[in-house]
């Protein structure tokens, strides 16, 4: 009984003094990047849009449309910004899924539709999402634990 403990004992040892990785890198490239995409999904892919589009959409309904749709990412935005809290990173990058599946949707009903004047518009709003996705899941993992009890 008493070397099961022991063992158990060492082996969290070895775990809690593994060398964190920094976080700072990963959460600076994640604003940049989240930024970037409010500024595009907000104001370029509207513009972008009623200009290259051969049905000539109207820019200021677009941006009011894609001011609607970006809300949840307004209200996660400070929780991005700051990047310390796990669980409401989680439930960001859920949300941030969302998005990507929305746009993904749109890029294939415009590859569809044989709007190819549009269709990169589209392509860099994917990407965006993905990289967003990809340094989220990177700074959840840098993160700590999320179910280390507080008492031990």
């Amino acid at each position: 009984m008493q070397d099961a403990s022991n063992s158990s004992a060492k082996a969290q040892a070895r775990v809690d003094s593994k060398p964190q990785k920094p976080i700072l890198p990963i959460l600076q490239r994640l604003r940049m990047v989240w930024v970037s995409w409010f500024i595009y999904r907000l104001l370029a892919l509207p513009i972008l849009i009623s200009l290259l589009s051969p049905q000539n959409p109207d820019m200021l309904g677009g941006i009011a449309w894609q001011a609607l749709w970006l809300i949840p990412a307004l209200l996660m935005t400070p929780a991005i910004w700051r990047g310390r809290s796990p669980y409401v990173l989680l439930i960001s990058s859920m949300f941030t899924l969302v998005y990507l599946g929305a746009s993904g949707v749109v890029l294939f009903a415009r590859a569809y539709a044989v709007e190819w004047s549009v269709l990169w518009v589209y392509i860099v709003d994917v990407l965006l999402l993905f990289l967003i996705n990809g340094w989220l899941f990177i700074l959840l993992k840098r993160l700590p634990s999320m179910n280390k009890s507080l008492g031990s």
